[in-house]
């Protein structure tokens, strides 16, 4: 079974709450489980550092996001768990996809343009307060994506455009240098939990609504007792729908608690009967974990072996890509046999066979393989994804000719095509991929 990279970045901008934990870790969680899914999850500091400049919050935002995922049970075996900033390929990568993205296609993201718009609306000038980190900001989440060559990325719709981006970014490298990335796909959860807050508002830190995940047992009690509800009295009847309690108990109830507690709103529960039963239900799912977050922030030595032990594993696959990235683009040892008799980039680049990645107007995808003077050696039949055609890719990367008998629903028939032409361009990329 082909494996599929899933990639998630949190930024540690604040201190996680129910609805993070519910509508995003939980089921993030859940997912490592998934037979034939590698998961990639990280702090995303370096994207911290656009929106927040006080030091003390991004390091203790940090330690918390990362004692959470923790005590909420991720398992590092699993997951390959990491800071963003431990892996100075993402950098170097960063840069690597700058030479090759447009500013035009920069100009039309939608944080860029929005923070224009303000400043319009404020009668100020265009890019006023405006760094060039928010302006970079979809380059370097796309070589966060890129580094691992991850195929999904489930992102809120908020962030699609970003994706796309990234597969244009991804593209063009591809389009100059050969086939490096696979083109990644946006994962858009549409019944993620979007819980409310203690006003009855979406549960976020810009609200100041939000129940800090692992409160105390006392304050998580006197949080959910804030909670704004009707002036139905006890022995009313009481409505489910835009219950902002109801709808934080039915996020941590089992179905047959949630069932009753419906009908306990038909028979007129009293407010406060129903807010100890909130805070029972809660506490009851949070209250191990909680112990174990205490021990986590009580010993970030703890969380820093883990995050370091998850940096060896990201680099063991990033630091290999750079290697070829870095020849590809040219920099190089200057006595490096690819690169002599050779004084441009350009007649490099050509210098070895590639593979070609496209869609075509049926809709589906295909990748060719063609040698270093253009000639076509392998074809592959219509796929339904860009993953598919890239895993493929990647197989005869790293297989050579050994990949071929279990490639051949893949690959048309060519005639007039040696086999020995083939095993050896074959050859030749997996050579130049080790040296």
């Amino acid at each position: 079974m082909a494996t599929t990279r899933f990639l998630t970045g949190i930024t540690p901008s604040g201190t996680p709450h129910l609805g993070n934990y519910a509508g995003m870790m939980r089921p993030a969680l859940a997912a490592t489980h998934t037979p034939g899914v590698e998961n990639f999850y990280f702090l995303a500091d370096y994207h911290a550092l656009i929106k927040c400049q006080d030091p003390a919050r991004v390091h203790r935002s940090t330690l918390e996001i990362a004692a959470t995922w923790l005590a909420c049970g991720l398992d590092p075996e699993r997951v390959v768990f990491y800071r963003q900033s431990d892996i100075p390929e993402i950098p170097e990568l960063t840069w690597f996809l700058t030479c090759v993205t447009g500013k035009g296609l920069l100009n039309r993201a939608h944080a860029y343009k929005a923070a224009q718009d303000k400043n319009h609306e404020a009668g100020r000038d265009s890019d006023d307060g405006i760094s060039a980190g928010l302006f970079m900001y979809p380059v370097l989440m796309a070589a966060d994506i890129l580094i691992f060559n991850a195929h999904k990325v489930p992102v809120g719709r908020d962030q699609i455009q970003h994706i796309e981006m990234a597969r244009d970014i991804a593209s063009s490298f591809n389009h100059l240098y050969g086939e490096h990335f696979t083109l990644p796909e946006a994962v858009v959860e549409e019944s993620v939990a979007t819980l409310a807050g203690l006003d009855g508002r979406k549960m976020s830190k810009s609200y100041d609504n939000t129940i800090p995940l692992f409160a105390p047992r006392a304050q998580l009690q006197k949080l959910i007792n804030t909670i704004v509800t009707d002036s139905r009295a006890p022995g009313e009847p009481k409505e489910v729908e835009g219950s902002a309690l109801f709808q934080l108990y039915q996020a941590f109830a089992t179905p047959e608690e949630t069932e009753a507690m419906r009908q306990a709103y038909a028979d007129g529960i009293a407010w406060g009967e129903a807010k100890q039963k909130l805070f029972e239900c809660i506490d009851r799912e949070i209250a191990p974990m909680r112990a174990r977050y205490e021990d986590l922030m009580a010993h970030p030595e703890k969380v820093e072996a883990v995050l370091q032990a998850g940096a060896r594993r990201a680099r063991a696959l990033a630091t290999p890509l750079l290697a070829r990235l870095r020849s590809a683009v040219g920099l190089r040892s200057l006595v490096d046999q690819a690169s002599a008799g050779n004084t441009s980039g350009k007649a490099a680049r050509v210098a070895l066979p590639s593979f070609k990645q496209y869609r075509d107007r049926d809709g589906l995808f295909y990748f060719k393989l063609v040698d270093a003077q253009g000639r076509l050696l392998l074809q592959s039949t219509g796929l339904p994804s860009p993953q598919q055609a890239g895993q493929c890719i990647a197989q005869l990367r790293s297989q050579g000719t050994q990949a071929l008998p279990a490639l051949q629903a893949q690959l048309q028939p060519l005639e007039g095509v040696e086999q020995a032409d083939i095993q050896q361009a074959l050859q030749q990329l997996m050579d130049a991929a080790q040296s």
